[in-house]
């Protein structure tokens, strides 16, 4: 679908040919799980987006590289689970991180996180507010 909207609402996915977007969660992705029942996929992405902050917000508080990386984990499984790619590549690349060897990098792979998470609750807030 080629709309303004959809247009406004893609974005580059670092790591892949330029000039290919892709949107911040894979609806289609989404509506296989949930048999296209319209009010179960607004939930489902309603809590996604309310979860990611929390998320984001564990891998920042991680003490150690356990807790790093379950949250990491846990934050990839989800973002695959309603099929936000770009958060899930990004999740597993902080999953591969070892914080203590690298924090500037675990720092950066947090604000990326950051960045996509604001762009799929965007995209998800205003693709739930459709009929």
């Amino acid at each position: 679908m080629d709309t303004p909207r959809a247009r406004l609402l893609t974005l580059t996915t670092p790591g892949r040919s330029e000039g290919l977007t892709e949107m911040p969660v894979d609806l289609a992705h989404l509506r296989r799980y949930t048999l296209g029942d319209k009010a179960l996929e607004d939930e489902v992405l309603r809590l996604f987006v309310a979860q990611l902050p929390e998320t984001i917000a564990s891998l920042r508080a991680a003490a150690n590289q356990h807790e790093w990386k379950v949250a990491a984990h846990a934050l990839k499984g989800s973002s695959r689970a309603v099929g936000a790619w770009r958060i899930a590549t990004l999740a597993q690349e902080a999953e591969a991180l070892i914080c203590g060897a690298e924090p500037t990098a675990c720092s950066e792979a947090i604000s990326r996180l950051e960045a996509a998470a604001s762009e799929a609750r965007t995209f998800v807030m205003n693709s739930t507010d459709r009929a």
